[in-house]
């Protein structure tokens, strides 16, 4: 089941990133694509198959790993920017791009990759699941890095919850207001991800539906956006509404 998830999500978000070139090419709302195609690459990263490939290009010690959590902060971001923007959230747009979001954004990475070279992390291992069993030093530093890469997601999908609130109660098109349904349903599922060092390890597999729907909340999230703006022929706008009493 987790592996037709995945492949599932990696198919439907390489597919969307495919049928953005066109518009790309020509120069319109490229950030669309470069979602999309982040999205893909971070997916591919997170299937076992592809990831020991390259991780073992790399050198075979995980830093496959680091690059996809990178390439999940760089795709976050984007969206954060998109749906922001898309939705006249300028609170959450400062939230994200302005100073307070660049520190979270620097700290977190600095300490994801202080505890990635702090750990044993030699021989590929898809999800890092080996290296946790070869010693409890590993295995608290595993978590603990997992939780730094957990944290920024989080932290964008949280900032931008509100927004996606209130668009959905608003008067929106049906459209925007699914949208942005989808979007807020993916920043709690980032958010329940925080919850992860909870969760036994027999349930491993609720982890994993998460993540995934998660990201294929945002994906169907942004697609939607994408849709009403082609159906509306003009860029989604909502400060207006947002004001309006």
């Amino acid at each position: 089941m987790i592996e037709i998830l995945q492949w599932s999500t990696l198919a439907t978000c390489a597919l969307v990133a495919a049928a953005r070139i066109p518009s790309a090419l020509r120069g319109e709302n490229r950030s669309l694509f470069y979602i999309f195609a982040l999205m893909t690459a971070a997916i591919l990263l997170s299937i076992e198959a592809p990831y020991v490939a390259i991780d073992q290009a790399l050198g075979g010690i995980n830093l496959a790993n680091l690059l996809l959590r990178f390439i999940i902060f760089a795709a976050i971001y984007f969206i954060g920017i998109r749906v922001t923007r898309g939705f006249g959230a300028e609170g959450a747009y400062r939230l994200i791009t302005g100073k307070a979001g660049m520190v979270v954004l620097a700290v977190i990475s600095l300490v994801m990759m202080a505890v990635f070279f702090m750990m044993d992390t030699t021989g590929s291992s898809a999800g890092l699941s080996a290296l946790s069993e070869r010693s409890r030093y590993n295995a608290i530093l595993a978590q603990y890095y997992g939780a730094a890469g957990r944290a920024y997601p989080a932290y964008v999908g949280l900032v931008l919850l509100p927004a996606m609130v209130r668009a959905v109660r608003s008067r929106l098109p049906v459209l925007v207001r699914v949208a942005a349904g989808f979007l807020a349903l993916g920043g709690v599922a980032i958010g329940l991800s925080l919850l992860f060092p909870l969760v036994p390890p027999e349930w491993v597999a609720i982890m994993f539906v998460v993540n995934y729907t998660a990201v294929l909340c945002y994906l169907l999230g942004l697609a939607l956006i994408w849709a009403a703006r082609v159906r509306s022929g003009k860029p989604l706008s909502t400060k207006r509404t947002y004001t309006e009493k």
